[in-house]
C-alpha cells in the first residue's frame, strides 16, 4: 500500500522550502505547486539518478537469475526495515512531532531525542539479528526449486547488504525531523549521493568482470564483494549527508534513554496498527517475490526470454517514478499542514485540501501514464538495453511497465487518501484496507500467474493484478475518509478525474497508432531511430491530451500548464 511493499527501491513560486509554521492548504493549487517545487526538483534529480543506477545495474547483471539473486539480497534490508520500523516512523513520526512542537515548551526537542534514541537501539539490534539469520530469510523469499548456486549467491549479497537497515533508519529519522521543521529539500536530494555511489559500483563491476559474467551465472568472491559493499556504502552516505543539514536547521541530537512517561506510548500505540499494515504488505510481498523468482526459473527451463524478480522490480521502479516526483512532492508539503488542521478540529478543511490534492496530482499523473502505456517498451529498450541486458529482455520489461500503468492513477490517489488518515492519527483504518488490498491481489495473482506462459507473461500477471487491486483499495479508502471528514468534494473530484482519465485513454490510443506508423520508418536507424520515433510519439500524445483536457474543461490541467509556463518565463528572466 502506501508504505510500498516493493522496495527500491516528495512556498510560493520562487520559495526554497516550506516553513514550519506555514500551511500550504489547497486554497490554491498553484500555491501548493509552488511549495512543492524544490522538493520536486530534488525528487526528480534523485529519481533520475535512480534510473541511472538501474541502467548501470542492468548493464552489469542483465535480467538473468544472477540479477535476481542480487536484487533479492539488496532488497531485504529495505523490506525488513520497513516491516519493523520504517512504516511506523513514516506514519507516526511527523504527526507526533508536529503535536509536540506545538504543545511542548522546548519545541519538541526532548521528544525527538527520545524517539531517535529508541529507534536507533531497535535498528542496531535488527541489523545484527537479520545478518545472522540471512540464510533463513532468503529461503523465505525463494521458491522450493530455486537453483542452489543462486541461493548461496543471494545469501552472500544479503549478508553484505543487511547492515543497510541501520542506515535506512538513520536517513528516515533525520528526514522526518527536518520535515517536521519545514525543511523538505535536503531529504529529497540526499538519495542522489547514494545513487552516484551505486552507479560507480556497477561500473567498477563491469570493468572487473565484464558484461558476460551474469549470463554465465557464476560470480567470484571479489565480484560479490564489489556489489555488496558498494551498494551498502551508498546507503551510508545517503544517511550521513543529512547530519550537517540538521545542525544547520538548529537541531542537535542528544541521546536520551528516559523513555518512560515521555509520551512515546501514544506513538507506540499508533505504530502498532502501522506495523500490522506493513506486515500484511510484506507477507504479500513474500508470495509475490517467490512467484517472480519462479518466473525466471520457468523462463530458463522453457528457453524463454529471461524475466523474473529483477524485471518486476525495474518495471515497478519506472511505474513509481512519476508518483514519486509528483505526488510525494506535493503531499510531503501538505502533510504537516493537514496534521495541524486535524489537531485543531478543522476536518472539513482537511477534506477540502485532500480533494484538491487528488485533482491536482491526477492532472499531472494521467498524461504520464498515457505516454508510458504507449511507449513503455521503446523507453525500456532505450534505457536498459545495454551491456548484459539484451533488447528483448529490456523490451519485455517495458511491456510490463505498460501493464503497470493500469494501476498508476489509483495508486497515487490512494497515497493522498492515506495521508488524510495519518493526519487524523488513524493508522487502524489503513490496516484493514490493506487487508482487503492484499487479499484481493493474491486471490487474483496466484491463479493468473499459474495460467500464464512461462517467464514474462507470468510477471505481467503480477503487475496487472497489482493495479486492479489498487482500484479496489482506492475506492474503499475514498468512501471511508469522505465519511470521516464530512467531505472530499467527491462529486467534483470524481467528475474531474473521470474527464482526465478519458483524455488519457484517448491520447494513449493516438500514441499507439502514431508509434505503429513511425517505428517501421526508423527501423534502419537502430536506437537513434527508436529515440526519434518515441519522442515524436510522446510529444504528439501529450499535445493531444492537453487539447482533449481543454475540450473537456479540466481546469486543473490548465492551472498546471500556466504554472509551468510562469516558472519557465521567470527562469528566462533570472
Amino acid at each position: 500500500m502506501s508504505d510500498e511493499p516493493f522496495p527500491k527501491s516528495d512556498g510560493s513560486p520562487g520559495g526554497d522550502s516550506q516553513s514550519a509554521d506555514s500551511e500550504p492548504t489547497a486554497g490554491g493549487s498553484r500555491a501548493l505547486l509552488g511549495s512543492s517545487a524544490v522538493m520536486a526538483v530534488g525528487t526528480m534529480a534523485s529519481r533520475i539518478t535512480g534510473v541511472g543506477r538501474d541502467i548501470a545495474a542492468a548493464a552489469a547483471l542483465g535480467f538473468y537469475l544472477v540479477a535476481d539473486a542480487f536484487s533479492l539480497g539488496n532488497s531485504l534490508p529495505n523490506i525488513l526495515y520497513i516491516l519493523i520500523v520504517g512504516g511506523a516512523l513514516n506514519a507516526v513520526f511527523i504527526p507526533q512531532l508536529v503535536r509536540k512542537m506545538k504543545e511542548d515548551d522546548d519545541d519538541g526537542r526532548a521528544y525527538a531525542d527520545r524517539l531517535l534514541t529508541l529507534a536507533g537501539v531497535v535498528l542496531i539490534s535488527l541489523a545484527l539479528l537479520a545478518t545472522l539469520l540471512a540464510p533463513w530469510i532468503v529461503d523465505l523469499y525463494t521458491p522450493a526449486d530455486y537453483p542452489p548456486g543462486e541461493f548461496e549467491l543471494a545469501v552472500a549479497f544479503a549478508r553484505l547488504c543487511l547492515p543497510q537497515i541501520l542506515f535506512y533508519g538513520i536517513y528516515t529519522m533525520l528526514s522526518q525531523v527536518l520535515n517536521a521543521r519545514g525543511k523538505f529539500g535536503a531529504p529529497m536530494f540526499a538519495p542522489i549521493a547514494n545513487n552516484v555511489v551505486a552507479i560507480s559500483t556497477f561500473l567498477l563491476f563491469i570493468a572487473v568482470a565484464g558484461t558476460g559474467a551474469a549470463a554465465d551465472g557464476v560470480l567470484t568472491s571479489q565480484q560479490v564483494l564489489i556489489l555488496g559493499i558498494g551498494t551498502t556504502l551508498g546507503v551510508l552516505v545517503q544517511a550521513l549527508i543529512l547530519i550537517p543539514v540538521l545542525r544547520g536547521a538548529g537541531y542537535h541530537f542528544t541521546p536520551r534513554f528516559d523513555w518512560r512517561g515521555s509520551g512515546l506510548g501514544r506513538a507506540g500505540g499508533l505504530a502498532l496498527w502501522t506495523i500490522g499494515l506493513v506486515l500484511v504488505n510484506q507477507l504479500t510481498y513474500i508470495v509475490v517475490t517467490r512467484l517472480a523468482t519462479q518466473a525466471n526459473v520457468n523462463a530458463l527451463a522453457s528457453d524463454a526470454v529471461a524475466a523474473g524478480l529483477t524485471t518486476y522490480q525495474k518495471a515497478h521502479l519506472v511505474f513509481v517514478l512519476p508518483h514519486s516526483v509528483i505526488t510525494v512532492s506535493i503531499v510531503t508539503a501538505l502533510l504537516p499542514a493537514l496534521s495541524r488542521l486535524a489537531h485543531d478540529g478543522k476536518l472539513r478543511q482537511v477534506g477540502h485540501d485532500v480533494g484538491a490534492s487528488m485533482r491536482l496530482v491526477s492532472a499531472l499523473i494521467v498524461p504520464v501514464a498515457a505516454v508510458l502505456v504507449a511507449c513503455g517498451a521503446s523507453i525500456a529498450i532505450l534505457l536498459f538495453g545495454y551491456g548484459a541486458a539484451t533488447n528483448e529482455q529490456a523490451g519485455l520489461m517495458g511491456l510490463i511497465v505498460s501493464v503497470f500503468m493500469i494501476g498508476l492513477l489509483p495508486f497515487t490517489l490512494f497515497y493522498v487518501l492515506l495521508r488524510g488518515f495519518y493526519a487524523l492519527e488513524d493508522t487502524r483504518t489503513p490496516f484493514f484496507i490493506t487487508m482487503v488490498f492484499s487479499a484481493a491481489w493474491l486471490v487474483m495473482a496466484v491463479p493468473a500467474f499459474n495460467a500464464a506462459p512461462a517467464g514474462g507473461a507470468q510477471v505481467a500477471m503480477l503487475a496487472l493484478t497489482y493495479g486492479l487491486s489498487y482500484w479496489l483499495a482506492m475506492i474503499i479508502a475514498w468512501i471511508v475518509l469522505s465519511r470521516r471528514l464530512g467531505s472530499l468534494d467527491s462529486k467534483r473530484t470524481a467528475w474531474t478525474v473521470t474527464r482526465m482519465a478519458a483524455a488519457g485513454i484517448v491520447s494513449a490510443g493516438i500514441m499507439v497508432g502514431v508509434q505503429a506508423m513511425l517505428l517501421p520508418l526508423f527501423a534502419d536507424n537502430g536506437k537513434f531511430g527508436l529515440l526519434i520515433a518515441t519522442l515524436i510519439t510522446a510529444v504528439l500524445g501529450t499535445l493531444a491530451y492537453l487539447a482533449l483536457a481543454w475540450l473537456l474543461r479540466v481546469r486543473e490541467t490548465g492551472e498546471v500548464v500556466r504554472f509551468v509556463r510562469d516558472r519557465v518565463m521567470r527562469a528566462r528572466h533570472v
